[in-house]
């Protein structure tokens, strides 16, 4: 089984890697953007059929190495 997950920053906290990719596409006159937030995205292919234990397997691996919890959130999506 298929699954993305995807990886960002909480609300309220700094993103100086997306502040310094904002201020370079405005150096590179790439006009309309507002503001950046960058995260990390993982494609990951779990050894099961079961949805559900794909997605408790996934979440065990966000909490214990993917996300660090206390400053990030994550979203696991099965394709």
């Amino acid at each position: 089984m298929k699954a993305r997950v995807t990886v960002t920053l909480k609300n309220g906290v700094l993103d100086p890697q997306g502040k310094a990719i904002e201020g370079a596409l405005k150096s590179l006159d790439v006009n309309g953007i507002g503001s950046v937030r960058q995260g990390k995205v993982f494609d990951i292919e779990v050894a099961t059929s079961d949805a559900s234990e794909a997605k408790a397997i996934l979440e065990a691996a966000c909490t214990k190495l993917l996300a660090n919890t206390v400053i990030e959130n994550f979203q696991i999506d099965i394709i």
